[in-house]
């Protein structure tokens, strides 16, 4: 295999355009073997193989610095940056990253797992070298989901303003996880489809180069006419406004004109933004068709859930309090699909908003309908709402607003990794005043929680629930602020948070054996928590046990010690970033399992 050959973006270099071309295909053989083995993002890196080539073949990477938006494409990037040989180990415990990650490989410049990112860090390292006088590029590599995001409009905008010598590649796939929206998007559509420039631009280029070297002479001095056809046709004006020098579009399959395209933009010495269209999903018929799909894939040898998921749980139960409740309206950022909603958004359009990649708009858009007396319902993962961590604070809880957060994918994500994993909700919720946070164990609770969030409350409150499968165990009618006591024991009193309940019963269980008698209760509510119920155990008990699916530091341990205190062990994650890794390997690597926690009671009791 020429992969075999290619230990440094170097050696792409001496290859004819035909090892080129055999070589896109391999790597596309690479991609579905491995993520469909392991799981990951599929789509998104088989539309960028000829762009990501592209990028290596006109310019000098380390040296160079490529900084890839969200970074889930940036898969090719690591195949050809010599790590082909631990490709098999993607997104696996100890393996290859899903993202690019600095200490993975001087070739990555810059973690990235999240949107919209790219054009500030790029700005960043390129006024970094001029400060030290130093001679390298820095490009930025942005889906047109990313570039719609507020960082990325302040990032372009101040690039622009600089004159700082700086590319900007813009992927333009018409996606992001979903279909792209707003107006940016509409406007990339009417530049993407403009027919009179793309065929217009063909068909000189093909007639001029009929004639040989005198044609080419001919193309490179009518470059400037060609910009004036451009601009008569199909104007990428919007970004030259900004500041910006716009090449495009081009073909992002076309590796020839693709490269070109990028070695001309070098020679400019000034911000310049090239303009790529390319077919997420590209090479593979199944993924083209369905995009979306092949977005995140699922490993083939991974076991294949038999239950219901939390996020689907969630759409259905949004879906029945949509048509009961006409004064309530449902947000996302991007991520109807993940979040479930898919049902919503097709029956209730006028009151389900999707606003792209932008998390902090979402959140503020949520306190504007809570003001004018709408009840909204933010749908988002745990690591994405950390981006609004302001919104949540001065336009939401300052103003005491009756906005209900659903926080999926809180806690440990698995294989995804440190730019994902959402164990910090707890923490910087649980200390922002007027918020509620409640945590289900069951299906029976989160619908419970979510009736109670939307119907009887009239201030912020957070809803946060795992990734994964939802205990399906129907609870007799309870109260949401009351802890539930599941299990009486006079020893140890294991307070159990959300989904920690299963394991917080399997230690009791495995304690009495030891004649160590194990209360069990489950919280339910974290902020307020019911004191009562807690102080009873906690002080009648020789030892408190915490666990939760959150970091310790600041988590919900943290939180009832400050109110209650006792002879505490707390259970959950360290005061460091976790890994990628399957979430029970992470569990039994951090000494949250079953066994670890058990050992960890009986060595302090």
């Amino acid at each position: 295999m020429l992969l075999d050959k290619i230990n440094t973006p170097g050696d792409l270099k001496g290859l004819s355009k035909s090892d080129l071309g055999d070589l896109c295909k391999e790597i596309r053989k690479v991609l579905i073997d491995t993520v469909m083995k392991n799981g990951g993002h599929l789509a998104s890196n088989l539309g960028v193989v000829e762009l990501t080539l592209a990028m290596h073949l006109a310019f000098d990477s380390p040296k160079d610095k490529f900084v890839f938006d969200v970074g889930h494409q940036s898969y090719v990037h690591k195949l050809l940056t010599g790590r082909y040989d631990k490709f098999h180990t993607l997104r696996q415990l100890g393996g290859i990253s899903g993202f690019p990650n600095p200490n993975e490989s001087e070739y990555d410049s810059f973690v990235s797992g999240h949107a919209s990112t790219s054009v500030s860090a790029a700005l960043g390292m390129a006024r970094a070298r001029d400060i030290k006088g130093e001679d390298y590029h820095v490009v930025a590599l942005i889906g047109d989901g990313s570039v719609g995001g507020g960082e990325a409009f302040e990032a372009l905008n101040d690039a622009g303003n600089s004159r700082t010598k700086l590319i900007v590649i813009l992927n333009d796939n018409e996606m992001s996880i979903g279909k792209n929206v707003g107006g940016l998007s509409r406007h990339l559509t009417k530049l993407r489809t403009s027919k009179r420039y793309m065929e217009t631009k063909s068909d000189l280029s093909n007639f001029l180069k009929k004639f040989g070297k005198a044609g080419d002479s001919v193309i490179s001095a009518l470059s400037t006419a060609k910009e004036k056809i451009k601009y008569s046709s199909m104007t990428g004006v919007y970004f030259e406004e900004l500041g910006f020098t716009y090449l495009g579009p081009v073909d992002g399959h076309n590796l020839e004109e693709v490269t070109e395209t990028l070695k001309r933009a070098k020679n400019l010495d000034e911000p310049v933004l090239v303009h790529v269209l390319t077919k997420k999903g590209y090479g593979y018929k199944e993924a083209e068709i369905k995009p979306e799909a092949f977005h995140g894939v699922s490993s083939i040898t991974a076991k294949k859930p038999t239950g219901k998921s939390y996020s689907q749980a969630v759409g259905e139960i949004l879906y029945k309090e949509m048509s009961n409740n006409k004064n309530m309206a449902v947000i996302t950022a991007a991520m109807s699909s993940g979040c479930g909603l898919k049902s919503v958004e097709n029956d209730y359009p006028d009151r389900f908003f999707d606003v792209g990649i932008a998390e902090q708009h979402a959140t503020t858009l949520c306190a504007g309908l809570a003001s004018g007396g709408v009840v909204p319902v933010f749908c988002v993962y745990s690591t994405f709402l950390q981006r609004a961590y302001d919104q949540l604070i001065h336009d939401v809880c300052l103003q005491n607003l009756h906005c209900v957060f659903l926080i999926d994918r809180a806690g440990a994500v698995g294989n995804d990794g440190a730019t994902h994993q959402g164990v910090f909700d707890l923490s910087y919720l649980t200390h922002i005043p007027n918020m509620t946070v409640l945590c289900p164990s069951d299906i029976s609770e989160l619908e419970g929680m979510i009736k109670y969030a939307v119907n009887d409350m009239s201030t912020p409150v957070a809803i946060r629930y795992p990734r994964g499968e939802i205990s399906l165990s129907v609870s007799e009618k309870f109260d949401i602020s009351k802890a539930e006591v599941i299990k009486e024991g006079k020893d140890i009193a294991i307070i159990s948070v959300g989904n920690m309940k299963e394991v917080s019963l399997a230690c009791a269980q495995e304690l009495e054996k030891d004649n160590i008698s194990t209360a069990v209760i489950n919280l339910r509510c974290v902020k307020p928590f019911d004191e009562e119920t807690v102080r009873k155990y906690v002080s009648e008990c020789r030892m408190a046990v915490t666990i939760e699916d959150n970091v310790i530091s600041g988590g919900a341990g943290s939180f009832i010690a400050q109110k209650i205190p006792a002879n505490y062990l707390h259970i959950g994650w360290p005061d460091e970033f976790i890994p990628h890794g399957k979430v029970s390997e992470l569990m039994e690597k951090y000494q949250l399992d079953k066994e670890s926690i058990v050992q960890k009671i009986k060595s302090q009791i």
